[in-house]
Order: C-alpha cells, then structure tokens, then sequence
C-alpha cells in the first residue's frame, strides 16, 4: 500500500481542505469501477498478519478518491497489486500506520463498505463556462458515492439530467447562467437527496454551494 495522490482520478481538489485529509484511499481498477466508487466509505482492518498488524486489529475508516492504476508489466503478486482481479487498497502513511507497521509495505486486510460520516451539507462547486456547467459533488454522507445528479433553474420546470464527465465532476451543455440551481442527487443505495435553490441567480463559475445530506 503507497501513499495515494491528492485530488487525482474523481475530480476531488485539495482534499485535506474538502474535509478529507489523509483518510482517504486509492481503489484498484476492479473496485474503482470507472469512477463509480468515488465517495464510497469503507472499514479496513489488517488481519492474519500477527508480526505486521497493529495489535488489536483496530479499524480504519477511509473514503475511495482515487483510482489505483494497474501496471501489466510486474505479475499481480509482486507489485502488479492494483491489476485485476486484485481488491487492493492504496493508503496515505499516515493512515496505513493506523493499522499496521510501515515496514510492512504490503498486509492482508478485510474491508466492508461502511455509510459515509461527513460535517455539514454536500457540496456542489461549479466551473466550466456559459455553455458548458461542470459541478464537482463532494463531501456525501450515506452511501458516499453518487449515481446520477438532475439540475434545475428557477426558470425552468424540466429537470436537466447531467451527465458523468469523470469522477464526481457532472456535466451540461444546459445554460444554467442567471438562474438559482437546485440540484437532485441519487446514491448508489438509491435513495436521493434534492437541495432547493441552493445557489442565488448571480452564482459564479469557481464558486461552491452547500446543500443537504443524507442522514
């Protein structure tokens, strides 16, 4: 287990300042599924490692940011650990010292996907231009990772499907500009969330609104 990258492979910033910090992991191919994963929320502990897991098996508690690339030329055993079909966890230091000794490199660990806790409202930060509106969706509780996101002006009745661009960025050639937005988002568990008006009609590309989470 490296030390992952900041921001990298779903679209997140800065991720210590989005509330992150260094509970964060970078997912192998197979579980990073094309960005599909970004946000999900999951317990690792190291396990059947008595010389390298920290005593007590204490858990460790991380959202998925980043992908893990493959690298075909070293066999899937012997640093080929993000190839498929390998389930592999990418940690930051400080986070894999939370579960086992850093000379370990490389533990056996057991995981599950765990509801995501998170300070405060989700957070949609807009860029793009007039013609093209990109909307981070960052800091989800609940299921953490978000399967479809639906924007509205206060002008319009339809509801504006967006579409994927990478990560959690979402995307729409629908001019948004001059309009409060309302935004509906939809976890992976299904269950969605619609925050009214959260931004006011002279919004700016850059800017970044807060709307409401899941329980």
């Amino acid at each position: 287990m490296l030390e992952n990258i900041a921001g990298g492979a779903c679209g997140y910033g800065d991720l210590k300042q989005q509330g992150y910090g260094l509970q964060t992991a970078a997912l192998s191919q197979v579980l990073f599924n094309n960005g599909q994963t970004c946000g999900a929320c999951y317990e690792i502990k190291c396990v059947n490692d008595n010389q390298w897991c920290k005593p007590g098996q204490p858990s460790l508690f991380v959202t998925a940011t980043n992908l893990c690339p493959p690298n075909y030329s070293l066999s899937n055993d012997n640093g080929g650990w993000c190839n498929p079909p390998n389930e592999h966890f990418d940690l930051a230091q400080p986070a894999f010292l939370q579960v086992a000794e850093f000379k370990a490199g490389i533990i056996p660990v057991q995981y599950r996907r765990v509801p995501c806790k998170k300070v405060g409202g989700i957070r949609f930060t807009i860029s793009g231009n007039p013609y093209f509106t990109l909307v981070l969706v960052w800091n989800v509780g609940g299921a953490g990772d978000i399967t479809s996101v639906q924007v509205k002006g206060d002008k319009n009745v339809k509801w504006t499907t967006m579409k994927r661009n990478w990560g959690q960025k979402w995307e729409t050639n629908t001019v948004l500009v001059g309009e409060s937005l309302t935004f509906r988002v939809r976890a992976s568990d299904g269950r969605s969330s619609t925050s009214w008006h959260v931004t006011p009609k002279n919004w700016q590309f850059g800017q970044t609104f807060e709307g409401k989470n899941f329980k």
